[in-house]
C-alpha cells in the first residue's frame, strides 16, 4: 500500500538553527513519536527503533535511516525502512525544504511511503489518519525543540 503526504510548518527560528536540529539525532529522537532509539551509524546514517500503534496493530519497528541530497541549510532527502515483525514493514522517504519566511523558517515536506503486512490490511483511511497524526505530533514536538 502506497501513501503520500505533503505539508508545511512555520517555525519561529532562523533557518540555520532549524537545519542544525534536523540533523541532531538527540533532538529527532525526542520528537519522533514512539522513538526508543536513534543513533548514528558508521556510514553516516541512523539506526532507529520505534514503537508504533496503528488501530489494533502494535509493533516495534527496527530500521535504518539515510540522509541524502544534503543542501545545508536548505534541505535534504531522508529515506528509511523498518521491519515490524508480523505487523509488517514500512519504507519510504521525505524531501524536506527550508526557506526564510516571516522572520522565521518555513519547513516544507513531501513524504512517500509504502507499507506491507498486517498494517496494509488495516485500510487506507486508518493508515492515512495515523500517518497525519504522527506527522502533526512530530512537527509540534520539533517546533518546541527549535524554539527552545
Amino acid at each position: 500500500m502506497a501513501m503520500t503526504m505533503t505539508g508545511e510548518v512555520q517555525l519561529a527560528a532562523p533557518r540555520e538553527a532549524v537545519w542544525e536540529k534536523l540533523n541532531d539525532p538527540a533532538v529527532l529522537k525526542t520528537c519522533i513519536p514512539g522513538c526508543e532509539e536513534l543513533e548514528r551509524t558508521e556510514d553516516g546514517g541512523l539506526r532507529a527503533v520505534a514503537k508504533m500503534k496503528v488501530g489494533p496493530v502494535s509493533a516495534r519497528f527496527k530500521g535504518k535511516v539515510t540522509l541524502s541530497d544534503l543542501d545545508p541549510p536548505n534541505g535534504y532527502k531522508i529515506s528509511g525502512e523498518g521491519e515490524g515483525g508480523v505487523a509488517g514493514f514500512a519504507k519510504g522517504g521525505a524531501t524536506v525544504a527550508l526557506s526564510d519566511k516571516d522572520g522565521g523558517t518555513l519547513l516544507s515536506y513531501n513524504v512517500e511511503a509504502q507499507i506491507g503486512g498486517k498494517l496494509a490490511q488495516l485500510g487506507q483511511r486508518l493508515i492515512n489518519g495515523t500517518a497525519k497524526k504522527l506527522a502533526d505530533e512530530f512537527f509540534a514536538n520539533f517546533a518546541k525543540a527549535v524554539q527552545g
